[in-house]
């Protein structure tokens, strides 16, 4: 599961990739329990990330799990953005940007969401 969350580059820049894409909910939930001990070790205001929820699935604990770890990223990073939101109901969506108080950007590509994100 680990090998779903990884640092790539983009126009000379790092992204954290979280690549839950094609997914099962189980999974989702796992992968992104993983997430802050990548993420909280870095500066405040700094990581850049990509979470890429192509074709993933989705249920309550999933959605539980992805709220508990958008509050606790939010202090570090600087920029996100969402790709492949299409199954994540939109009711869902909204759930975790109120709990974590957070905009969640969405794109239809990984292409434009790394172009906004390393775009100062």
């Amino acid at each position: 599961m680990e090998d779903r969350i990884r640092y790539i580059e983009h126009a000379g820049k790092q992204i954290l990739l979280v690549d839950v894409s094609h997914c099962t909910a189980a999974e989702v939930a796992k992968i992104s329990t993983l997430v802050p001990s990548y993420v909280v070790s870095e500066p405040p205001g700094s990581v850049l990330l990509l979470a890429d929820f192509t074709d993933a699935e989705f249920d309550r604990a999933a959605v539980d799990s992805l709220k508990k770890s958008t509050v606790f990223d939010r202090p570090h990073l600087k920029k996100s953005a969402w790709v492949g939101t299409e199954n994540l109901p939109h009711i869902f969506f909204e759930h975790i940007k109120n709990f974590s108080r957070r905009e969640l950007p969405t794109f239809p590509t990984r292409a434009e969401a790394m172009e906004w994100l390393v775009k100062d």
